[in-house]
């Protein structure tokens, strides 16, 4: 999916909200943050084994043959190299000089909420220490090959969230024993009436057991509950889970580059 300049300018306002929203998160997570023409890097050293909080954030227009090097200069302390480019003609722009230094490509759709919003869906919201165990064993399951370091910090690294944004809710459903079957976050800007749901995870012995959706109608009633107008997550465009989120009302409005070099 790409945005194209025809596009209603309702639909391309409400693009440059979700950009903003993911822009100013990733600076106020960051333990800190470098800037250079065109973007930044954000920067964690506590997860420095996390893409997630050390990447490159391209939110305006770099020069694309020079980023490649620009992205080695800021990262050079790390092992990995990872760039957001949230833009789709930037991503397109850079796509050809990152590709030539060696970065795999994936894209990631910005879905926008449009139907009905949900009745509260059950879920209720919980301390980071209650999905301890069920996020472990779920990046367990998406990363066999990965020792436990790994491991802890995709896990500890959810605490750098509430960093992020004013309202950090962590949200999960339970099975009729107490155990967290599903779980997700959500991140609200009062200011701006901008949310985000974010990693929305089902435990490997509760799926198809409907508890993702709970999950999903919780943080969409809170959401709108808390006066957000804007509702997104994100999704990858080649998985099956965007399919999903189209069901329940999520409809893509554009998309993120991202770039990768171990």
């Amino acid at each position: 999916m790409s945005t194209p300049s025809d596009a209603p300018a309702a639909d391309l306002a409400e693009l440059r909200r979700i950009q903003g929203f993911l822009s100013e998160f990733t600076r106020r997570q960051a333990e800190r943050t470098v800037g250079f023409p065109g973007g930044f890097a954000a920067l964690d050293d506590t997860y420095a084994l996390s893409h997630g909080n050390n990447h490159v954030l391209v939110d305006g227009t770099p020069d694309p043959e020079t980023l490649p090097a620009v992205v080695d200069e800021l990262m050079s302390h790390l092992a990995h190299r990872t760039v957001y480019i949230p833009d789709a003609a930037v991503g397109e722009a850079c796509a050809g000089p990152l590709g030539a230094a060696g970065y795999t490509r994936a894209t990631v759709l910005l879905m926008r909420h449009t139907g009905p919003v949900p009745e509260l869906g059950g879920a209720r919201e919980v301390e980071l220490p209650a999905l301890r165990g069920p996020v472990a064993e779920s990046w367990r399951r998406f990363l066999p090959d990965v020792g436990d370091e790994v491991v802890d910090t995709l896990v500890d690294r959810r605490a750098a969230r509430r960093r992020g944004a004013d309202d950090v809710r962590f949200l999960a459903s339970h099975d009729e024993f107490g155990e967290v079957a599903s779980w997700a976050d959500l991140y609200i800007d009062p200011a701006t009436r901008v949310a985000q749901i974010e990693d929305l995870v089902t435990a490997a012995t509760h799926l198809g057991q409907g508890h993702a959706g709970v999950v999903l109608d919780t943080a969409l009633r809170l959401a709108a509950d808390a006066g957000c107008t804007t509702v997104f997550l994100t999704a990858l465009a080649d998985d099956w889970p965007r399919h999903w989120y189209e069901r329940r009302g999520f409809v893509a409005v554009g998309e993120v580059h991202c770039f990768e070099r171990a």
